[in-house]
């Protein structure tokens, strides 16, 4: 193992993403979640099918990322479906705005992992590919 893969378990890798998207470049997000979603995270119920990454008024969303009730959980469970903010640093969150407004381009989740016993996320910069593109691959 490398160095910087030392306590690193992957939770999910979005292998469908490559197919879809030409991908230009990818950093490091930390998730904010509640306590319910982690465990649920770590139980591996959770979705990325149509998740999107965006920015908004200066902080970094995740949207459409379906994390199910944890099984054990009572009437604090959190929505499944809920928008969740993404953390970088503020330089990058900027960079990443002016990329995804100016240029078109798509805030993709390649992968989940636990780094340290904090949920992680992959994010990539990325262009849908048309129909031809895939075939090419």
């Amino acid at each position: 193992m490398a160095k910087s893969d030392e306590g690193v378990k992957v939770l999910s890798v979005n292998r469908k993403a490559r197919y879809n998207y030409s991908i230009d470049e990818s950093f490091e997000a930390g998730m904010a979640l509640v306590g319910t979603e982690v465990k649920s995270m770590k139980e591996g119920r959770f979705s990325y099918a149509d998740a999107f990454a965006t920015v908004d008024k200066e902080q970094l969303w995740l949207v459409d990322f379906h994390i199910s009730p944890y099984s054990h959980g009572n009437i604090n469970n959190h929505d499944p479906l809920r928008r969740r903010r993404l953390l970088a640093h503020k330089k990058e969150i900027h960079r990443l705005g002016r990329v995804v407004h100016e240029k078109g381009l798509t805030l993709v989740p390649m992968r989940f992992y636990l780094k340290r016993g904090l949920v992680k996320c992959e994010l990539a910069i990325a262009k849908g590919k048309k129909l031809f593109d895939k075939r090419e691959d």
